[in-house]
């Protein structure tokens, strides 16, 4: 009998692991596998919340099939301790495994509500917006300039939101003074900037923060990044550029910046200054004048006058020969590579077309022309105006 009853009990426990170790892939299966989600959500993972209560909020939206089998493959995967709070995309037919790796990664949100600081030549514009899943757009929720404007509610509220994400976005052609400043005045940011960066080297570009980051650190990513850039613009040179080296590429490259309207026309306009520079004729750019008189901290406001255009400064290029001492902005990465890869052309003039764009010319008559067809431009818009 006990023999019998020992057969019965080794069958009853072998069927057991079986069903046991069925169940077992069953459930890596239905955890690996595509979830039942059909359009994009945001989950918000509040600070303090725990693995019961995310898998409770993901099959309330129907993210996942069990909540219980998510959290069984959590802990299987040993990442219930890892769970981040934040705002945290879920992609249609995601499966548990993926988002359990998103919610436990890095905790950088990556949906919701984020603040962008926008930096550019002349104010710095906040934008408080928030991602729709469903379209993968954003909508503004806020938009005012810092410094000037009264800080809305929406700010505010959103300031104090612990998964609010934050960029701040530089523009081609702004100067190191205005980045500083802007950075002073941005509440997100804590202690000082310290030495203003040299004019130049600055990239701009967009550059994740979060409550508390350095002023300092941010400034050191940006000249990190710009000398990056500038070794491999520099690298990549062509023979036909007029520059002998990286520091008067960055300058001449600060100059293009600041005078291409249209992205396209910026191989265009290097031609012309690389063909006055081999030509040993002076670049005489208004920029570089208006520099003068700026050093780049803010804008100049008006027109320039003959006076100022006479006048002898280490930037004036109607006056100096060659290119000034230094940059007079911070140029992007395609102005750095157009600085020594200038399209081919025999042109050495251009002026404003009206469009936002330039004429160019070879010749002084052709350029003459040109600009008589600018002033009748200009005195049109004043009558309109």
């Amino acid at each position: 009998m006990w023999r019998s009853l020992a057969s019965n009990m080794l069958t009853v426990l072998i069927a057991v692991l079986f069903l046991l170790g069925g169940l077992i892939l069953w459930g890596k299966s239905q955890y690996t596998a595509e979830g039942p989600l059909e359009t994009a959500i945001c989950l918000r993972v509040e600070r303090g919340s725990n693995m019961a209560r995310v898998s409770g909020d993901l099959e309330t939206q129907g993210a996942v099939t069990s909540g219980t089998l998510f959290r069984l493959g959590a802990r299987y995967s040993e990442k219930t301790g890892q769970l981040k709070a934040g705002s945290f995309l879920v992609e249609p037919g995601a499966s548990m495994e993926q988002i359990v790796a998103e919610i436990t990664h890095s905790g950088a949100s990556t949906c919701g509500t984020e603040i962008v600081y926008r930096v550019g030549v002349t104010r710095t514009q906040t934008v408080v917006r928030e991602l729709d899943p469903a379209s993968s757009k954003f909508e503004e929720i806020a938009d005012f300039i810092l410094g000037e404007d009264e800080v809305p509610a929406a700010y505010t509220e959103t300031r104090q939101d612990s998964d609010t994400r934050y960029r701040i976005a530089l523009a081609e052609g702004v100067t190191s003074w205005q980045v500083t400043e802007a950075l002073k005045a941005m509440d997100v940011l804590a202690g000082e900037t310290g030495e203003r960066p040299a004019e130049g080297l600055l990239a701009p570009d967009s550059y994740e923060v979060t409550p508390g980051t350095g002023r300092a650190a941010v400034l050191a990513e940006m000249q990190e990044r710009q000398q990056l850039r500038i070794n491999a613009a520099w690298e990549g040179r062509s023979a036909e550029a007029a520059v002998a080296t990286p520091e008067e590429m960055l300058i001449l490259a600060s100059i293009i910046e600041k005078e291409t309207g249209v992205p396209e026309e910026r191989g265009m306009v290097a031609s012309v200054f690389t063909n006055r520079l081999n030509r040993g004729m002076r670049l005489q750019t208004d920029p570089t004048v208006i520099y003068g008189v700026t050093k780049g901290e803010g804008t100049l406001g008006r027109g320039l006058r003959q006076s100022e255009l006479r006048k002898a400064t280490p930037w004036n290029t109607y006056v100096i020969e060659g290119l000034p001492p230094t940059p007079i902005a911070n140029p992007g990465m395609a102005s750095l590579e157009a600085a020594v890869n200038p399209q081919a052309s025999d042109y050495v003039f251009f002026v404003a077309d009206g469009t936002g764009g330039h004429a160019f010319a070879e010749t002084l008559e052709e350029h003459n022309r040109n600009v008589a067809k600018w002033r009748a431009i200009e005195a049109e818009q004043q009558q309109s105006n």
